[in-house]
């Protein structure tokens, strides 16, 4: 059965998934990379990305357990058009993501977007589509589209603000990182309650990472 997942999204100790001042060379704006310290650092992020890390990085075994889970069974992934590119990218025919010829999802992706464009073909099984959607309708395509497998929920915030808020997601995980951003976009705000549908477990992380687990309950 298709499920619904959420991997590897961090937010900051003040509810931040994402900080301000998006551009070309600042995907996450302030922020920079510090939501994401302890996934870079991990061996699995460096093979997937041929990233070099650090010689003595601060990730930990657990980080990389959870960094591991990221492709396990999925066949389509979700993301907001804030996560594609910088404001104004629909403007720009050449943009083509952050990520090179070779994005690290290597499924068909659903760019939600209000500026819909051509469908985007790029190396090891990418495929961007760009659709003016509601949650509801993309998990729809996303699920035809992935066989069977699950459908990731990439991000932003504001998306997976969203697919909470509609009661769409069945598994996700967390990753609360000991920073404080103070302005950006939150994550929880307006979704007061949502703890009773899920069965919640934290983990801390050596990294100083609490990894926050929520797996939903029969409905």
């Amino acid at each position: 059965m298709t499920r619904t997942v959420v991997h590897n999204f961090g937010v900051s100790l003040d509810g931040f998934g994402t900080g301000v001042g998006l551009s070309r060379d600042a995907p996450f704006g302030h922020a920079g990379t510090r939501l994401l310290s302890w996934l870079i650092e991990t061996p699995t992020f460096r093979d997937m990305t041929g990233h070099e890390g650090h010689a003595h990085g601060s990730s930990s075994h657990l980080d990389d357990v959870f960094a591991r889970r990221h492709e396990i069974g999925v066949g389509a992934e979700i993301m907001g058009a804030h996560k594609f590119g910088p404001p104004g990218w629909h403007e720009d025919p050449d943009w083509t993501g952050w990520w090179g010829e070779d994005p690290p999802f290597h499924t068909p992706v659903f760019v939600l977007t209000h500026h819909p464009r051509a469908s985007l073909e790029l190396a090891g099984g990418n495929v961007f589509h760009f659709v003016d959607a509601s949650p509801q309708h993309a998990l729809e395509l996303a699920a035809e589209a992935a066989g069977g497998q699950d459908v990731r929920i990439g991000g932003g915030p504001s998306i997976l603000r969203d697919f909470l808020a509609a009661d769409l997601v069945d598994d996700m995980h967390v990753a609360v990182v000991p920073i404080l951003l103070g302005r950006g976009v939150r994550l929880w705000d307006g979704l007061e309650g949502i703890e009773e549908r899920f069965d919640i477990e934290q983990t801390r992380s050596a990294s100083g990472v609490v990894h926050t687990t929520f797996t939903r309950r029969p409905r």
